[in-house]
């Protein structure tokens, strides 16, 4: 039975149904208006997928604790992680220093108050794994977003990503009401690219010198996926994905 967890008197707009039965939601609603619309109901969020990968895997929203850990494994995956992600051309990508950390977390987490973010952090069996952002939120008639990720190689290739990035856009089309969400990848990234096509977000074409990328401009593909596109659960239909591939193994 899925577990939701609401402060006293908040109600979310839309509540998860029975599909999403092995999942535990636990957050809040604010109450911000323009026109009738609330503008950050269903954050902070934590989700929990506890049985369908060898351990649970939860999205948390960024703490300020994370601030230590997740510079151990920006450092610890520099290499892994330098050809994909995007930099400021006027600053370097990796600090090894405790304060830039503490200062990136404060910094999304009061844009999360304003409703604009959604910065969580991916935990696998509790320990610090990852990051998942959906930012760029924009309301009124738009309702659209962006959403990034990473994981720490040493979870890499284990179905953490395609889990958790399951998780959050089912939240952000159930639960917050975003209806379009975007995430723009390197075109030589096969395995980024990968994950997005798993879950049923389609290819729109080439943004050309997008985004300052490892020292350079480079072009990106964009993927999309609408809250029609997800109608029926993005987490539920990955489940029977993992499961199906699992059975014909063995």
């Amino acid at each position: 039975m899925l577990l939701i967890r609401l402060p006293v008197a908040t109600i979310p707009a839309r509540m998860p149904d029975r599909r999403f039965a092995a999942s535990e939601w636990r957050g809040s609603m604010w109450t911000r208006h323009d026109g009738g619309v609330s503008y950050a109901r269903g954050w902070p969020a934590t989700i929990t997928e506890p049985s369908l990968l060898s351990w649970p895997v939860t999205l948390r929203p960024l703490a300020a604790r994370d601030a230590k850990p997740w510079r151990e494994a920006r450092v610890r995956n520099a290499e892994w992680l330098r050809p994909w992600e995007p930099t400021n051309p006027e600053t370097p990508l990796y600090q090894t220093s405790l304060g830039p950390y503490i200062a990136m977390v404060r910094t999304m987490r009061r844009e999360a108050r304003h409703g604009v973010t959604m910065p969580w952090v991916v935990l696998v069996d509790g320990r610090f794994a990852g990051q998942v952002t959906v930012g760029n939120i924009v309301w009124g008639s738009a309702r659209t977003a962006s959403v990034g990720y990473w994981i720490d190689e040493l979870y890499a290739g284990r179905e953490v990503i395609p889990t958790v990035l399951a998780m959050a856009m089912d939240h952000c089309f159930m639960v917050v009401g975003l209806h379009r969400i975007e995430a723009t990848i390197r075109p030589e990234n096969r395995a980024s690219r990968r994950v997005v096509e798993k879950l049923g977000f389609h290819e729109e074409g080439i943004r050309r010198r997008s985004l300052h990328v490892d020292g350079a401009w480079r072009d990106h593909v964009c993927y999309a996926i609408t809250a029609e596109d997800a109608a029926s659960g993005l987490l539920p239909r990955w489940r029977s994905t993992v499961r199906a591939a699992r059975s014909r193994i063995g």
